[in-house]
C-alpha cells in the first residue's frame, strides 16, 4: 500500500512542519499497512494560505473552464477506480465488491454531477431593478469521516471547486491514502496550485486548527455530532459559515398495507450495509403489532446471512463502542435475536449481524446512533404511535416508508421530521439533497442545493 510521506500543499507533495505519523491499519487483520504526516497547527497554516492566495484567480475562472477540470477530475478518478476500491478496502475493511460497487462507484457519478452542473448553473440572475450574482464563499475547511472515506470528499470538495472556492481537506485519520490517491487525481486534472490543498493529520490537532483559522471562510464537516457542536460554536464565535452533516437514528417504517417481506429485507440490508457504518442506516425498524412476530423471524433469518459477508468496524474503540450497546441493550430487556456482543474472530474488529426485538422507543438503543450493525425492531399501536415514535429522537436525518399503496407512503413521509425518505425502496439519487433535521445537521450537500452551500449572495441594484 504505497502512501505518500508528505502533504498535498500548493500544488506539490512537501513534507509536513510537524514531523509526526499516523499509523493506518488494517481494520481485518490488526497490521500497520501505512503511515502518513501528522499535520500540526504550522501545516495547516500553510495550506490555508495557499488556498487563500488562489483564491482570486480559481474565483475569477470562468464556470466552463471550472466544469472542464472536474470533468477532468472524474476521468482521473474512473482512471483509478481499482486502485481506489482496494485502498478502501485496506483503510476501512469493507469487501472488495462493496468497495467496488459504492465506494469508488459513487464519488466518481457525484463529480460527474458537479462537472455537469458547473457548466448550467445560473451564477447571475435577474430579479427586479437588480442583478443577483451567486459569487464563491472562499476559503473552505473540508474535514471528513472515515464511513465513505472518498464520497465525503468528493461531496465537499467538488461542489466547493464548482462554485469557484479553493480548499483545504482534513480527511479522517482512519482513512487518509484514499484522500490522498483524490489529491493524485485534482493534480492530474489540473486544478491550478493551491486551489486545493490535502492536510493529514488527528481532529483534535489539525481538524481544530482548521476549524479556528481566521483564513477559513466556511467549514464543512461530516462527523458525530458531538464534534459538530464544537466545530459550530468554534464557527459561531467567528461569524463563519458551516456545513454540519451529523448523526442520525432514522426509522424504517412498515405501514400494515407493504409487502412486510420485501420491507424487512431490504431495511436488514439497509443497516448491515458498510457494518453499520452509515449516518443515514434505518436502524430503527417500525412495524405494526399484528404483524410484528412475522416482522422479527424475517428479520432474524435476514441477518443470519450476513454472517460473512461484512466487514470489521474501523478501529477498535469503535468495536468496543458497538458492543457496548449491544450489552446495554441486553442489560436494559431488548430481546436478542440475532448476533451478540461477542465478536465472531478472534482478529480484526469484527461485531455479529445483530437484532434486537422488544425494543421500547425510550431505550438507549432506540435513541443514540449505535454505528455498528446493530438493528432495532419496534412494534406501534397505529399510524399516529409509528409517527410518535419516528419522530421520537433528537435527530432527523433519513428514513424510509413502506405501504401498498405510494400516495399512504408519501402522505407519511411528509409528517415525518427528517431530511430525506425513501419510499417503497426508492433508489439512491445523487442529485438529491441530503442532510438532516434538528441535531442531525446544517445545510445540504449533493446536487444543486450541495453547490449552493458554497456560494454567497451579491446584489446590484439598477
Amino acid at each position: 500500500m504505497k502512501a505518500h510521506d508528505g502533504i498535498y500543499l500548493d500544488g506539490a507533495w512537501r513534507p509536513a512542519l510537524s514531523g509526526e505519523v499516523i499509523d493506518v491499519v488494517d481494520p481485518v487483520d490488526e497490521q500497520v499497512i501505512a503511515r502518513v504526516p501528522a499535520a500540526g497547527a504550522e501545516d495547516v497554516d500553510a495550506a490555508v494560505r495557499a488556498a487563500r492566495a488562489a483564491l482570486p484567480g480559481w474565483a475569477a475562472t470562468a464556470p466552463a473552464e471550472r466544469a472542464a477540470r472536474l470533468s477532468a477530475l472524474r476521468d482521473a478518478l474512473a482512471a483509478r477506480k481499482d486502485e481506489i476500491a482496494e485502498t478502501v478496502t485496506a483503510e476501512l475493511g469493507a469487501p472488495l465488491a462493496f468497495s467496488q460497487a459504492v465506494h469508488a462507484a459513487v464519488p466518481i457519478a457525484v463529480a460527474g454531477s458537479y462537472a455537469d452542473l458547473a457548466a448550467r448553473h445560473a451564477f447571475e440572475e435577474k430579479v427586479g431593478n437588480s442583478t443577483v450574482f451567486h459569487e464563491p464563499v472562499g476559503v473552505v475547511a473540508a474535514i471528513t469521516p472515515w464511513n465513505y472515506p472518498l464520497h465525503q470528499v468528493v461531496a465537499k470538495v467538488a461542489p466547493a471547486l464548482a462554485a469557484g472556492c479553493t480548499v483545504v481537506l482534513k480527511p479522517a485519520e482512519d482513512t487518509p491514502l484514499v484522500a490522498q490517491l483524490f489529491a493524485e487525481a485534482v493534480h492530474d486534472a489540473g486544478v491550478p496550485a493551491g486551489v486545493f490543498n490535502l492536510v493529514t493529520g488527528l481532529g483534535p490537532v489539525a481538524g481544530q486548527a482548521l476549524a479556528e483559522h481566521p483564513g477559513v471562510d466556511l467549514v464543512s464537516f461530516t462527523g458525530s455530532t458531538a464534534v459538530g457542536r464544537t466545530i459550530a460554536a468554534t464557527a459561531g464565535a467567528a461569524v463563519k459559515k458551516v456545513a454540519l452533516e451529523l448523526g442520525g437514528k432514522s426509522a424504517n417504517v412498515i405501514l400494515p398495507s407493504a409487502d412486510l417481506a420485501k420491507a424487512v429485507n431490504v431495511g436488514v440490508a439497509n443497516v448491515m450495509s458498510n457494518s453499520g457504518q452509515t449516518c443515514s442506516a434505518w436502524t430503527r425498524m417500525l412495524v405494526h403489532r399484528d404483524q410484528y412476530d412475522e416482522a422479527v423471524e424475517l428479520a432474524r433469518t435476514a441477518a443470519a446471512k450476513y454472517g460473512d459477508r461484512i466487514g470489521p468496524l474501523v478501529n477498535a474503540k469503535q468495536q468496543a463502542r458497538v458492543r457496548g450497546y449491544i450489552e446495554k441493550g441486553v442489560a436494559e430487556g431488548a430481546r436478542l435475536v440475532a448476533g451478540g456482543a461477542e465478536p465472531p474472530r478472534e482478529r480484526g474488529y469484527f461485531v455479529s449481524p445483530t437484532v434486537f426485538a422488544d425494543v421500547t422507543p425510550e431505550m438507549t438503543i432506540a435513541q443514540e446512533e449505535i454505528f455498528g450493525p446493530v438493528l432495532s425492531v419496534l412494534r406501534y399501536e397505529d399510524e399516529e404511535d409509528a409517527l410518535r415514535i419516528a419522530n421520537g429522537t433528537v435527530y432527523g436525518l433519513a428514513g424510509a416508508v413502506w405501504a401498498g399503496d405510494e400516495a399512504e407512503a408519501v402522505a407519511f413521509a411528509r409528517r415525518m421530521d427528517t431530511g430525506q425518505v425513501d419510499i417503497n425502496g426508492g433508489r439512491f439519487n445523487p442529485l438529491a439533497p441530503f442532510g438532516g433535521y434538528k441535531q442531525s445537521g446544517v445545510g445540504r450537500e449533493l446536487g444543486a442545493h450541495g453547490l449552493a452551500e458554497y456560494l454567497q449572495t451579491k446584489s446590484l441594484q439598477f
